[in-house]
């Protein structure tokens, strides 16, 4: 049986400074080179679960287990040396160094990663070739990231989650300003490129549209439970 990539068990989050307010997942696993597709509304806690996931933010209780290192029993710059390490996040705005070229964008997680940064080889090769794969032209290579369109920001953003092969890659919501087309563009590269990398792929949206191209689609509210008012 495949190993999961990603393991919540009997997960328990309280948000601090809000009594009653809580979040629960009595269990959640995505296995290696799955596609995954979390549905929830605005509020329904999917940015606190992905904090939770990529260890920003510590659970009360219960086990976040990624490739198999519980997050818990690693100290707090721990966490941050093992996120670079194995999760590629897609982040929503993309969070781009508008200043720092289309390389220093791609290269800038393998900074914190040693692991990392050798599984992705001749790193300038690599992010060459996934800039080539993304429909990325090389003349961009050194541009600055603020220079570049939206549709061109957001592959850059994606071959920065990609470098270097993390097994679990995140994206938060990054459809959610595109039409129709440019959706259907973004996840045929998406797609394509992770699985080349035989990464496990879990996304968030508040589409369900999205759903047939993925291998699982799971809605917030059948894995979580959240608790409003007095607890």
């Amino acid at each position: 049986m495949t190993q999961p990539v990603l393991q919540l068990t009997d997960l328990h989050y309280r948000w601090p400074g809000r009594e009653g307010f809580a979040l629960s997942v009595p269990g959640f696993s995505v296995v290696a080179g799955e596609s995954v597709l979390l549905l929830g509304e605005s509020g329904s806690g999917k940015s606190t679960l992905l904090s939770l996931i990529c260890g920003t933010v510590k659970a009360d209780r219960g086990l976040v287990q990624v490739v198999g290192q519980d997050l818990a029993a690693l100290s707090g710059s721990g966490r941050d040396r093992f996120r670079a390490e194995q999760i590629g996040v897609i982040f929503q705005q993309f969070n781009l160094l508008p200043f720092g070229s289309v390389a220093d964008n791609i290269l800038l997680p393998l900074r914190f990663a040693p692991a990392r940064r050798k599984r992705a080889g001749v790193v300038k090769d690599t992010a060459r070739a996934l800039c080539q794969a993304l429909g990325l032209p090389d003349a961009l290579f050194q541009a600055k990231a603020g220079m570049l369109s939206v549709g061109q920001q957001q592959r850059v953003a994606v071959a920065r989650a990609l470098i270097g092969q993390p097994p679990l890659i995140i994206a938060d919501e990054p459809t959610s300003a595109l039409d129709a087309n440019s959706q259907a563009a973004f996840l045929d590269l998406l797609f394509r490129q992770s699985e080349a990398q035989k990464s496990a792929l879990l996304m968030v949206s508040h589409d369900p549209r999205l759903g047939e191209r993925f291998d699982r689609v799971v809605d917030l509210s059948d894995v979580a439970g959240i608790t409003r008012g007095a607890a």
